[in-house]
C-alpha cells in the first residue's frame, strides 16, 4: 500500500505538468487497487484528503509560473485546468491567500505544498488485537440520520442522536439483536471517500439482524451485502481508543497486512463499559476484501 500511495504521488505529478485531469478510479486499477480504498488510505496516512492535495500541488507549480511571468494568467488558467482567469484567481487566492496578479507583482504572498512522501513506520510495540470474519448478507435495522463526520473528540450529534432515544427504546433495539456484530451498535455509513472532517455520513444506533428479518416500521433500515470483515478489539477511554484504532488500522494495520476496504458500513458494537461510558471494551467492524 505505501508503495502504491508513493506511486499515486508520482502520477500526480505527472497529471499537473501536462495540465491533465487527475483519472482517479483508472490510476487505482493501474495499481492494483480501488478509489475507495485509495481514498481512504491517502486521507488517513496524509491527514488531507486526496483532492486538497491535488488542488494545493496545483495551485504550487502555478505559482512558480506566475513568478517567473511565464505566460499570461489566462493561458496559464488553461495549462492548469481552469475555464477562466477568474476561476483560476479564486482557486489560487484560496490556497496562497493572495491573487495571482498580485503575486506576479509583488513575488509573494505563497504557501507551498511539499511533495508528499511515505513512509512505513515500523514499531510493533502494540500488536492489533485483530479476527478475520466471513458473514452472509445481513440488515442493519435502528435510528439514523445525517450527522458531519468528527476526527477527534465527541460527535454532539451524534450524542444528541443517542441521548434523545428513552431507556425502554434502547431495550427494544437490543431485544431485536440476532447474530454477529451482536448487540447495540454504532454504525456509520455513505462516508465521503476523503473522510474530510465535517462533510456527511448516516449514521444509525441499531443491531444487526438476518436478511429475512422484516424491520419495524419505525425503524430505518440498511442493507449489509455479504463478505468478509476485519474486527478489531480495543479497550480504554472513549472516544479516544476508539478513534485511535480507526486512524490505526489506516497507518499499521493496512499497510501491514493484503486487505483492503471495501465499501460498506463501518460497525462498532461495544462488548463492556462504565455506567458513564467513560471507558468502554469494543470491536471495530471494518469491510474487507483481498488486496
Amino acid at each position: 500500500m505505501i508503495s502504491a500511495l508513493n506511486r499515486l504521488v508520482d502520477l500526480v505529478e505527472e497529471h499537473l505538468a501536462r495540465g491533465a485531469e487527475l483519472d482517479l478510479a483508472d490510476l487505482a486499477k493501474t495499481l492494483g487497487t480501488t478509489e475507495y480504498h485509495l481514498r481512504r488510505m491517502f486521507s488517513s496516512l496524509a491527514a488531507m484528503p486526496l483532492s486538497e492535495y491535488v488542488r494545493r500541488r496545483r495551485m504550487t507549480v502555478a505559482a512558480a509560473a506566475v513568478v517567473r511571468g511565464e505566460s499570461d494568467l489566462l493561458s496559464l488558467a488553461v495549462r492548469h485546468g481552469y475555464s477562466s482567469v477568474e476561476a483560476f484567481g479564486r482557486a489560487f487566492r484560496a490556497v496562497h491567500g493572495a491573487g495571482p496578479g498580485d503575486v506576479r507583482r509583488d513575488g509573494g504572498p505563497l504557501r507551498s505544498q511539499p511533495r508528499l512522501r511515505f513512509r512505513l513506520s515500523v514499531e510493533g510495540s502494540i500488536p492489533m488485537d485483530t479476527r478475520i470474519v466471513d458473514r452472509p448478507a445481513f440488515r442493519l435495522i435502528g435510528h439514523a440520520a445525517r450527522v458531519p463526520l468528527v476526527h477527534q473528540g465527541v460527535n454532539t450529534h451524534i450524542q444528541q442522536l443517542i441521548a434523545a432515544l428513552p431507556a425502554t427504546e434502547h431495550a427494544r433495539l437490543k431485544s431485536l439483536s440476532d447474530g454477529e456484530p451482536a448487540g447495540l451498535l454504532q454504525i456509520c455509513d455513505d462516508l465521503d471517500p476523503d473522510r474530510t472532517e465535517g462533510s456527511e455520513l448516516t449514521y444509525m444506533h441499531g443491531v444487526a439482524v438476518p436478511r429475512t428479518t422484516a424491520a419495524p416500521a419505525d425503524l430505518d433500515t440498511i442493507e449489509v451485502a455479504p463478505g468478509r470483515w476485519a474486527v478489531f478489539h480495543t479497550s480504554g477511554p472513549q472516544p479516544e481508543a476508539l478513534q485511535n484504532a480507526w486512524a490505526a488500522t489506516a497507518t499499521e494495520w493496512f499497510p501491514s497486512n493484503p486487505w483492503r476496504l471495501r465499501p460498506g458500513p463501518e460497525i462498532v458494537a461495544t462488548l463492556t463499559r462504565s455506567p458513564d461510558f467513560t471507558t468502554a471494551t469494543c470491536e471495530l467492524w471494518l469491510p474487507i476484501e483481498p488486496a
